[in-house]
């Protein structure tokens, strides 16, 4: 799901659409090679923050996920607080945000104007004042987690066992498993927890809602990629390929949007509505096939960033929190 460059490229970061020179064939076989290589091997993000920059408390946690790849991650208690948030993050984060100010990973989002850091800490400083514990982890193949599957990337269907691996460990801990439990799952943290509901909803029985950014399905995200790098929309089917050979997943069985039907919990979606990285359309369709009442859709206005989406809630938590407090309580 990379947003790919070359010096032929003069993309204009709104549109993604001006200034654009044509690529050579030789061009466009080396950015589909490229993107589908990065479903082949993760590039992991550094821990580049940590809670005590906060003077946040905080457990260094070690866990298994589901098939028992051991997942790293903090534990941040809030004193005399019963209600326990679950962090998942976005595709290429580390449980502390993502370096993109710096290469390798600024080229992820730079031709959508995304080339700004995203620390996700400060949003663990305001769920803990808010009086929630927080428990925050690297996905496989991610930050400090450990390799797993060869470390192909499928954009939460693996990702799956990690959600249930933390929901496995808070219970499993005396002084966790009477908690009342939300999930605040971003992006691949989002599709790997509808995927994991699909698949094993008696996990979620004594969940009690989700905080839910920026869901995505993979095939809508590459198609803009390619309009963003220039290049033919048809080749969409070729870069499926390259990237079966890989992960040996189609792009349609890495969207959430079927997932979605299996959401039981109250679930609060927001999104960048321009975001260049994606459709609106498709985050629409996610929304809509949640099939409950106690379900929230907004969107966020005045930029085309999808990091903006990231930090909106380090900015304006208040909705969000709200949220949590409306079902946690």
């Amino acid at each position: 799901m990379t947003q790919t460059t070359t010096e032929h490229d003069n993309l204009d970061p709104e549109s993604g659409k001006q200034g654009q020179r044509a690529l050579s064939e030789e061009q466009i076989e080396q950015i589909l090679q490229a993107t589908a290589n990065g479903f082949g091997t993760a590039l992991r993000s550094p821990i580049m923050h940590t809670p005590a920059e906060y003077d946040l408390e905080c457990e260094e946690v070690t866990f298994p996920s589901l098939d028992g790849v051991s997942l790293e991650g903090w534990f941040i208690p809030a004193s005399g607080s019963n209600k326990l948030v679950i962090a998942n993050h976005p595709l290429w984060f580390s449980r502390s945000g993502l370096p993109s100010h710096l290469e390798p990973w600024k080229m992820l989002g730079a031709a959508g104007g995304n080339d700004f850091e995203v620390n996700l800490v400060p949003d663990y400083k305001i769920l803990h004042d808010a009086g929630y514990n927080v428990l925050t982890y690297d996905f496989r193949n991610f930050g400090h987690s450990g390799a797993a599957n060869g470390g192909i990337i499928t954009a939460g269907i693996f990702e799956a066992r990690d959600v249930i691996g933390s929901l496995n460990y808070v219970r499993s801990r005396e002084n966790l498993r009477d908690m009342t439990i939300g999930l605040f799952s971003r992006c691949m943290g989002c599709n790997a927890t509808m995927f994991a509901m699909a698949k094993y909803p008696e996990a979620f029985r004594d969940v009690r809602c989700m905080v839910a950014p920026q869901p995505l399905s993979v095939r809508v995200t590459l198609e803009q990629s390619l309009s963003l790098a220039g290049i033919p929309a048809e080749r969409i089917d070729d870069l499926e390929e390259r990237i079966r050979l890989h992960n040996s997943f189609r792009l349609e069985d890495m969207s959430p949007v079927e997932a979605a039907k299996s959401v039981m919990i109250p679930t609060f979606l927001y999104q960048v509505h321009d975001d260049v990285m994606t459709r609106p359309s498709d985050i629409q369709a996610i929304y809509d096939n949640i099939p409950i009442e106690e379900k929230k859709l907004f969107w966020i206005k005045g930029t085309s960033r999808r990091w903006d989406g990231y930090t909106y809630f380090s900015k304006d938590p208040s909705q969000m929190l709200d949220w949590f407090n409306t079902y946690m309580n």
